[in-house]
Order: structure tokens, then sequence, then C-alpha cells
């Protein structure tokens, strides 16, 4: 639609070009009512709001890429997993020279407005070239503003048909194996643990359909329930809270502790897995043998406690996500790393006795 320029914007929303610019810079002074109809305007302009690194550099370049992420800033630092894609990333990006902005933002949820515009507004002020969306739904609207302003974008997943580039495993063929790996080890009696991204007071029992709404973990959820085939009884829970150790000794308590516990239990994350081994060990039983215990990613602490999991190249995902946002002779779009199933003590033959 040509140059739109906050003078446009300030024509067509009949107020001044101070106006909208305190609209993206100093909401504070204006009413929610004239900054949401400015706002609109500019959208519908195709105006999608200063332009962060024309304001700080005159190259038009902030020298700084983003990882967005709907979690609280120290899981980035905490989790095993999110510190191996962030070393990757942090690897290439200072062989570029260039700066990392963390942008945690806060879930999409219709029903709270103002966290959904405090996220807008997160991606809109951020001085950065280009983006990696690391667990971030399709429906957020971080996603939305980082389109409208131009910014590359490499995402983990394949939902989102407008990235620049994607760094994947097939999730769902990693996790089909880790389904008949279990049953050929004759287990028909099994817990899934999923990583849940709705806020509970306790355990919650999930169906199919709630899982969708639930969890992030759908195609590995789908990928152990095909490998285990159709006369395997599932039982699967979500954790109160997101993936963490204390969600996963939760969710293992809560299965472990049924008149039918399961003789094999599989969790959507190492993490959740190693919750799991802390419940087993309060209740005395040893992996592999009273109970087999199964993860996915392969973080370092999995190989110490012995748990079979999926490895998958964690770093190696950050650093090619890397590349593809800063090297332009990597012309690579789309790459689909390999997956491994590592067998360790933390799994065995079923076994129909089992002690409280």
């Amino acid at each position: 639609m040509g140059n739109v320029t906050l003078k446009s914007v300030a024509e067509a929303a009949g107020v001044s070009i101070s106006t909208v610019s305190n609209a993206y810079n100093k909401p504070d002074q204006l009413s929610a009512v004239v900054r949401q109809r400015v706002l609109e305007t500019a959208k519908a302009l195709g105006y999608a709001g200063p332009n962060p690194a024309a304001r700080s550099l005159r190259s038009q370049r902030a020298r700084a890429i983003g990882l967005v992420f709907t979690e609280r800033l120290s899981y980035a630092f905490s989790d095993p997993y999110s510190v191996g894609m962030l070393a990757g990333l942090a690897e290439v990006a200072e062989q570029f020279q260039t700066g990392l902005l963390l942008i945690p933002l806060m879930p999409f949820d219709s029903d709270r407005p103002e966290e959904v515009e405090a996220s807008a507004e997160a991606m809109r002020a951020a001085v950065i070239d280009g983006v990696l969306a690391y667990c971030l739904d399709i429906d957020h609207p971080a996603r939305e503003i980082a389109v409208e302003r131009g910014l590359r974008m490499v995402a983990t997943d394949d939902k989102d048909p407008r990235m620049d580039g994607l760094v994947l495993i097939d999730e769902r063929a990693a996790a089909r194996e880790v389904g008949e790996y279990i049953r050929r080890l004759g287990h028909r009696r099994v817990g899934i643990i999923v990583d849940s991204k709705v806020d509970s007071a306790g355990v919650v029992e999930v169906d199919d359909v709630q899982h969708r709404s639930m969890s992030f973990s759908w195609d590995r959820y789908d990928g152990f329930r095909e490998g285990l085939g159709p006369d395997v009884s599932l039982h699967t829970v979500a954790p109160p809270g997101h993936n963490s150790v204390e969600a996963g000794r939760a969710a293992g308590a809560y299965l472990l502790d049924r008149q039918d516990r399961p003789t094999a239990i599989i969790a959507v994350s190492d993490v959740l897995a190693l919750g799991v081994l802390d419940a087993m060990r309060q209740r005395g039983l040893t992996p592999g043998r009273d109970l087999s215990l199964v993860g996915f990613d392969d973080v370092p602490a999995a190989a110490d406690l012995g748990l079979t999991t999926v490895r998958q190249p964690i770093a190696e995902r950050g650093r090619i996500a890397g590349r593809m946002l800063l090297d332009p002779e990597y012309t690579e779009r789309r790459i689909v790393l390999p997956t491994e199933l590592v067998v360790r003590s933390s799994t065995g033959p079923a076994t129909t006795s089992h002690t409280r």
C-alpha cells in the first residue's frame, strides 16, 4: 500500500501525528478508545508501528535476534532443553557479532485482553532483526505482530506457513517408536503424561478432545498412541503447571497411586519423567523392574539417572535456527533432524505383580 507513515495514519484516524506516536510509545497518555482507533487504522493501512531498529540505528538494523517463548524468563535458564537450545542459538549469534534478546510472553488467553495486549506491545517494541518462535502458540498475537513488522521468523514447529525457516524433528515418528518399544516389552496398561499449557489446581485426566486444547504436545501424544496400538489401556493425565520436575512428580504420584496402576509411564519430556522418578523413589519402586518409564529429549540428567528416552540434537536445533536467521549463505528453509530411541535401565518387560 505504498509508504505508510505516521502522518498518513494520523490523517486517516483524524488525530495528530504526536497522538499516533504516543499510541505506540506512550500509551498511558491516551484514552483506551483513542489508542484503539489509532491501532486499528494503522493495521488497516498496513502500518506495523515505528521500527525500533530505525529509532536506534541509522543502518536500520538492530544487530540482535529474539527468542520468543510463552514462559517466565527464568524458565529459559532452568529448563535443560531451553538451556541447550539457547546455547546453540547464542553460539551462532556470537559468530555473527549479533545480540540475543529473550522475549518472555504471557500465554494467549482471549479472556485476558490486557495480557494479550501486553504481549503484542512486547513484540512491537523489541529491537530485533529476526525472531525464533519457540513454544509459541499458533494463534498468539506476537506471531502476527512479527509478520506485520516484516521480521525474519524461524520456528521449531511446522504449524505456521508464514515462517521463513523451520528446524524440526519428526515428533510423531519418534514417539511412535517409543510406543512400539513399550508394546514389545509386553505393557498393556500405560500412563501418558502430557505437558499442559493450562494452569490447574491438581492433576487433570484428559481425553483426546481435551488434550487438543490443553497441551503443546499433540504430535508426541499421537505417536505414542499409534505405536502402542488399539488394545493397550491408556490413562492420560496433565499435571498442574507447565513442564517441570514438580509437575512430573505430581502426575507420577497420581498414576502410581491408582488401584489399576500402569505398568509403564511415558512422559512427553525428560523433565516430567524426572519428576516421575522422584515419585517412584518415594514409593520404593525400582524403574525398569517395578514399572517402566520413558521420557523424551535426552537432557543431560537422563543418562545419569538411566532414563530411557528419545535423543534429539537440542543445541544443533538452536545453531541451525541461528544460521537461518543470520547467515545469508545458508539457504535451507526446512530442516528435519534425526532422533534416536536410547534404551537405558528405566524400562524392562511388563510384570503382572506390583507392590504398594
